[in-house]
């Protein structure tokens, strides 16, 4: 049996799935590292390891739009984690309510969807 998923490989970091619960969209891919592990588990709330800025972070700190866990499941080797989340706001800091937002029709990657927030107005520096 499993206890906690294997951050030995790759680096200490695995990729996340993160599903909304109500809908079953996948609405981002993250990465997770141990400490991030532990921080969710405590808090219930979706912690990530940032690769770009190389630190933890939980996901709507800056913006509010938390992702509060509902369920966890690991792969069959225990490097991947589906994380289902219920998502306040939205879940991408473009804005809309998934991160896959631009969906591929005649040869390009067209924006599929309207915007839920204005990233200009919630991330003011």
């Amino acid at each position: 049996m499993t206890e906690k998923p294997d951050f030995v490989k790759e680096n200490g970091l695995i990729p996340v799935i993160v599903q909304e619960a109500a809908s079953r969209r996948v609405l981002m891919l993250a990465y997770m590292n141990e400490t991030a592990w532990n921080k969710t588990l405590e808090t219930g709330l979706a912690h990530y390891w940032s690769r770009s800025r190389k630190t933890l972070w939980l996901k709507g700190e800056s913006s509010g739009h938390v992702q509060k866990v509902r369920e966890m499941y690991v792969d069959c080797d225990a490097d991947t984690l589906l994380i289902v989340v219920e998502q306040s706001g939205a879940a991408c800091h473009e804005g809309y309510a998934s991160c896959f937002f631009r969906r591929f029709e005649n040869g390009a990657f067209q924006v599929a969807e309207e915007r839920v927030f204005d990233p200009k107005e919630v991330y003011k520096a």
